[in-house]
């Protein structure tokens, strides 16, 4: 088989497999880096501990990490009419504009006024509808607010948690609880505007950064801002007709030119998260530094940039599955996941990490 063999056909069904629900992670580990890592760069299958990780690149490899930082997106409030709504906002727009999911009973009219967190005259602030977006059929929606977004969400809004970490009432819906709004953030988040956090940059901490540098691991940075959508299920058997979510995403002149030297004297490029994956590999692709992708990555996928990826175990179903099936191989990825289960590892956001390398595009067809 050559490389450029297509792979079999894949459906939404090969990217299912039974997790047992104790093993999703709802709290971090003690230390950053005290998690375990899944060495699967290798078919000989490694457990370690992630601040193990250094030992395990080389001088001159080149780590890229999402600098993207969480803001408190989820916002509680009201209609005119009295019914009680939800927003979580996905992007900020110029003029005090957002774009926003939003949980309400019924939907409000187009002009409608909305009152966050007690609105405007009780130390919130109002927002009005003026339509949805990205158009007249978009699942999102475009408000307009009486004040600037991010200002307006650190003072009233919640860290937005995935939904499949719990927490008791009074502590996860309308209020932070403290270990979240340090641990649910890197530690070198700079750029505000992600709903989710870049979850495999969770485990680095000071020390792990600092013995990297110390073995000659460079590192470089890119911004995507992880969208709610990176929670979405896939619904279609034909996993060609899914309909991928939008991000944005801009990758700095300093980091292109990291790249490239990075191949020129033979390094590795070590992508941090599959949202930075999602971006080098749409820089690539398209020859844009910044926009909007809606890059969709399965079996086949001819990868440009990222030789090794770190990243954290995935929902069942879901494209992320689908995009780690395609960068280490479909097989490969399965007898990951099973060993994990098997061993006890913590899965999703707060959860474990494995290290996987680029398989062969040929390879990833078995």
């Amino acid at each position: 088989m050559t490389s450029h063999t297509a792979p079999r056909d894949f459906t939404l069904s090969d990217f299912d497999f039974e997790l047992p629900p104790e093993l999703i992670a709802q709290h971090p580990t003690t230390e950053r880096s005290g998690s375990r890592l899944l060495d699967g760069s290798s078919p000989a299958v490694v457990d370690r501990i992630f601040h193990e990780l250094p030992g395990l690149l080389n001088a001159g490899d080149l780590l890229v990490f999402n600098d993207t930082k969480v803001v408190k997106a989820r916002i509680f409030g009201e209609k005119a009419s009295g019914g009680k709504l939800e927003l979580l906002i996905e992007r900020v727009l110029p003029g005090h504009q957002v774009v926003a999911h939003m949980r309400v009973s019924k939907k409000p009219l187009l002009g409608g006024k909305m009152y966050l967190a007690g609105g405007a005259r009780h130390g919130g602030f109002d927002a009005v509808l003026l339509g949805r977006w990205p158009d007249e059929n978009g699942q999102l929606f475009h408000l307009q607010l009486s004040d600037e977004p991010h200002a307006l969400m650190e003072k009233h809004g919640v860290m937005p948690l995935p939904p499949y970490i719990e927490r008791p009432a009074g502590t996860g819906d309308h209020a932070d609880t403290a270990e979240d709004a340090q641990r649910y953030q890197t530690v070198f988040a700079r750029a505000p505007g992600a709903v989710a956090a870049p979850t495999a940059a969770l485990h680095f901490d000071e020390g792990v950064l600092t013995t990297l540098k110390a073995r000659g691991v460079q590192t470089a940075s890119v911004t995507l801002h992880v969208g709610a959508g990176t929670f979405q299920p896939v619904k279609t058997e034909n996993i060609a007709e899914h309909t991928m979510h939008s991000e944005w995403y801009e990758v700095p002149e300093a980091t292109q030119q990291a790249i490239a030297e990075c191949k020129a004297r033979g390094g590795q490029v070590v992508a941090v998260g599959t949202t930075t994956v999602r971006t080098l590999e749409s820089w690539a692709k398209f020859g844009r530094a910044s926009g909007d992708t809606q890059i969709f990555i399965t079996p086949g996928f001819d990868f440009q940039v990222v030789d090794r990826l770190i990243t954290n175990f995935h929902l069942p179903k879901s494209t992320l599955m689908m995009l780690v099936s395609a960068f280490a191989g479909y097989e490969h990825i399965m007898g990951l996941y099973r060993h994990a289960i098997s061993n006890q590892y913590r899965f999703f956001s707060y959860g474990d990490a494995m290290l996987l390398k680029r398989t062969a595009l040929g390879s990833q067809a078995s």
